[in-house]
């Protein structure tokens, strides 16, 4: 369907000369001769584009574009100004235009500042999509328990300062989720927020992941990369499992967080950017720094505001909540149509342990409505784990082989979600050769153990 651009201008001939121009191009043509003619019918044309005169009798262009975007701010509008009035078009860029056209216009200059603008609306509404589906899927459930209460309430309040934030707690609590609230809360909400996950990687490559590397720098390094911590000013740098770096690289982080200063790896210059951090580890990091394998400046630097975040065992009211919620989301992700779920079902989930935490829920009501059909998620639809062994069927009326098979699968599930989806370092958990684990994967057709969940 091709684009829809509106041309306001009171010269007729210069309407003919646009509309003729880009209506070769493939475009749809709408015109007004005027300021008040073109917000009158602007509910019905519905433009992509809008190219207007600067020069109009009664409503100059920056007036016009002042009014429409008083109801769609986000529509690009290009303002058509005599050759040589630069300070029109300075105006005009300050008042919001996408870009101007100086009259008389250069039909290529033309196709390219169309093109580009479309380009640009088009990617800005991408990214208006993705941010929201990011939104839902980070979405923080508050539920009724007072220690998560607690919890957000911290967070919002360390949100409004600039101080660095430490997250604590177990793995699949939600340190992710928490630090993007944190982030989306905070006057840096509009700025890149880049995490990084600190472990898995070598010293070097984390090192080039965090402050990036000059041109030779290592074997491979063929161009400079700027790192995440370059590519994150002005917003907020999110360091997961900061409790599992080197000590070598404990120094260099130490130096970014006291002074916000780093040098890419390989090079000697001093770099500064505006960044908010906050951190989040599994571990007792007070326990490192007795034993020396975690620097305690580091600690002090990073533990400004420490948020504890509740494992699920703790706040089980807030389970049937954050089951619904997840019902919801896959429900709609996978366009199936559970809506519910059965009481004696809900029972067993809140009566579960949870050692995986809320990482490990998403993932059983992810496989419940990826394998049902709903509208109902039922007793039927939890694995064996988290039923009572009296709801189990009698062990006579199991078959052996289809017992083996889904304790391999609950126990490859497990390994998998604590390893965060990583296959080799679950394989090592397991003590199995990667490329066992790979056969078995497929043999018990575990496919969502390939998109591991993203909270922390």
């Amino acid at each position: 369907m091709a684009h829809k651009i509106l041309l306001i201008d009171d010269e007729p001939l210069n309407l003919d000369l646009l509309g003729q121009e880009l209506s070769e191009l493939g475009y749809a043509i709408e015109t007004a001769r005027s300021g008040a003619e073109a917000l009158r019918r602007f509910p019905e044309i519905c433009p992509d584009l809008v190219l207007v005169d600067y020069q109009m009798p009664e409503m100059n262009g920056v007036e016009v574009l002042s009014a429409i975007h008083k109801s769609q701010p986000d529509l690009p509008v290009v303002i058509i100004t005599a050759y040589g009035t630069i300070d029109r078009a300075v105006e005009a860029m300050k008042a919001g235009a996408e870009d101007f056209i100086p009259k008389p216009f250069d039909p290529e200059h033309l196709a390219v500042v169309v093109k580009k603008a479309l380009e640009r609306s088009r990617l800005k509404a991408e990214v208006e999509i993705l941010a929201e589906k990011i939104g839902e899927r980070f979405q923080l459930v508050p539920g009724k328990s007072p220690l998560m209460a607690h919890a957000i309430d911290q967070a919002r309040k360390a949100a409004a300062s600039k101080s660095t934030v430490l997250l604590l707690g177990e793995s699949g609590t939600g340190k992710e989720i928490f630090a993007r609230a944190i982030h989306n809360w905070s006057q840096r909400r509009s700025e890149p927020f880049i995490a990084i996950n600190c472990v898995g990687l070598s010293r070097d490559l984390l090192e080039s992941e965090l402050f990036g590397h000059e041109k030779g720098a290592f074997t491979g390094a063929h161009q400079r990369k700027k790192g995440k911590i370059e590519l994150a000013d002005g917003g907020t740098v999110f360091l997961d499992e900061i409790g599992d770096i080197s000590e070598e690289l404990q120094t260099k982080l130490l130096r970014f967080v006291q002074e916000r200063e780093f040098e890419r790896l390989g090079g000697n210059q001093r770099l500064t950017v505006d960044v908010r951090i906050i951190a989040a580890t599994n571990r007792d990091l007070e326990q490192a720094v007795a034993k020396g394998v975690f620097r305690e400046d580091l600690y002090h630097r990073l533990n400004v505001i420490p948020i504890v975040l509740p494992p699920l065992r703790e706040r089980r009211e807030d389970i049937p909540q954050l089951a619904a919620h997840f019902i919801h989301h896959f429900s709609a992700e996978t366009k199936k149509r559970f809506t519910r779920i059965a009481t004696d079902a809900q029972e067993k989930l809140v009566a579960y342990e949870w050692p995986g935490n809320v990482r490990e829920l998403a993932n059983v009501i992810e496989r419940g409505v990826v394998l049902g059909e709903g509208p109902e998620l039922t007793l039927h639809h939890l694995p064996a784990r988290i039923l009572d062994i009296e709801r189990r069927p009698p062990a006579h009326e199991v078959c052996y082989h289809e017992a083996v098979n889904t304790y391999r699968h609950e126990l490859i599930m497990r390994a998998l979600d604590r390893a965060h989806g990583n296959r080799a370092a679950a394989a090592k958990a397991l003590g199995l050769h990667r490329t066992h684990l790979m056969k078995l994967i497929k043999a018990l057709g575990i496919t969502e153990a390939a998109s591991p969940r993203s909270s922390s």
